[in-house]
């Protein structure tokens, strides 16, 4: 399906600048504020960051606290605790 080629795009984002992948997660969290499911949130936010440190400091720059707790509650069965090591 993916022919092989299943990074989701990480050999492109690396490289790409600190600005390019931080406006790449802030269309992202967008896309989640408009019904992006909150594990595809994750993944990619960390895909496009490089490493999961920097995509939990990009989803906590551009989610306030009531956002994140809001997609923590989202968060079913064991996506629970993926979500919760980036967003609480």
């Amino acid at each position: 399906m993916l022919n092989g080629n299943n990074d989701l795009g990480a050999s492109m984002y690396k490289t790409w600048s600190e600005k390019q992948r931080c406006d790449e997660i802030e269309k992202l969290v967008e896309g989640f504020r408009q019904g992006v499911p909150v594990g595809i949130l994750c993944k990619m936010a960390e895909t496009i960051a490089g490493n999961k440190k920097k995509a939990k400091k990009y989803l906590h720059q551009f989610m306030s606290s009531a956002e994140r707790q809001q997609a923590v509650n989202s968060a079913a069965g064991g996506l629970l605790p993926v979500v919760k090591s980036f967003l609480a």
